[in-house]
């Protein structure tokens, strides 16, 4: 995986799931990872394994609603590294209500951390990337994202948001800066802990037994940043083989 190697790749969310697998996934494959999430303590001890594993990663606490946070991000990648290659936005939460629950504090946290923690990281790395004449955005979205379902209308909202976003800055982006959005399906992650109803939850839980490693979508991930430079994989959708929508 040549187009892996050498790169360095900052990571929202990297402290479980998702962005936990890509970041051993990629440091696996000789790239330097920049993890960021809020849980400190997680993400040193995973930079310290991989580490030990003869990688090379750096961890940074960091909360994506915060403009600041992920400009220090971004600059703490440029200390460490040198340069920054990729930007993966991977931070969301998903607690999933129906409307007329009028969970409105949940909304605004979804909204604050998936839509606005994707454009903290785009405004932090386009600079940068710009300077720089080269980078690649990888934001995560979702399969909420292309279907809409009771219970998930302001989950759907923020996702298809990243998606306008995704392509919107794709086709400002330019000959030299790539765009990749990743929709995951059904994956063992923790996103249902962030559902407040506990009927809800059950029912996401129960749904999970289909779902797939974050693995797969590491791969996919990875897939995207291993092409050449003048290929820009623009959409990526990883579901369960088992899952119909």
């Amino acid at each position: 995986m040549s187009g892996v190697e050498g790169k360095v790749v900052a990571i929202t969310g990297a402290s479980s799931g998702i962005g936990e697998a890509t970041a051993r996934y990629l440091a696996g494959h000789g790239a330097a990872v920049v993890l960021g999430a809020r849980r400190d303590d997680r993400l040193k001890a995973l930079a310290a394994e991989l580490e030990r594993d003869g990688g090379k990663a750096e961890a940074m606490a960091v909360d994506v609603t915060k403009r600041t946070d992920l400009a220090a991000f971004v600059k703490r990648a440029q200390e460490r590294f040198g340069l920054l290659d990729v930007l993966v936005s991977n931070a969301g939460l998903m607690p999933l209500s129906l409307l007329d629950e009028l969970k409105v504090d949940e909304w605004d946290r979804m909204i604050d951390v998936n839509i606005r923690g994707v454009l903290h990281g785009i405004a932090a790395a386009l600079p940068l990337f710009r300077a720089a004449g080269s980078g690649h955005f990888i934001n995560v979205a979702s399969v909420a994202g292309i279907n809409v379902a009771p219970t998930t209308a302001v989950y759907s909202g923020t996702k298809f948001a990243v998606r306008a976003i995704s392509e919107g800055l794709r086709q400002e982006a330019g000959s030299k800066i790539r765009v990749t959005m990743i929709s995951p399906g059904a994956v063992q992650t923790e996103l249902a802990e962030t559902i407040s109803s506990p009927d809800l939850k059950k029912r996401v839980e129960a749904f999970q037994a289909i779902a797939i490693p974050p693995l797969a979508i590491a791969r996919a991930i990875a897939f995207a940043i291993e092409q050449p430079s003048d290929v820009d994989v623009n959409e990526i959708v990883v579901r369960p083989t088992a899952q119909s929508a």
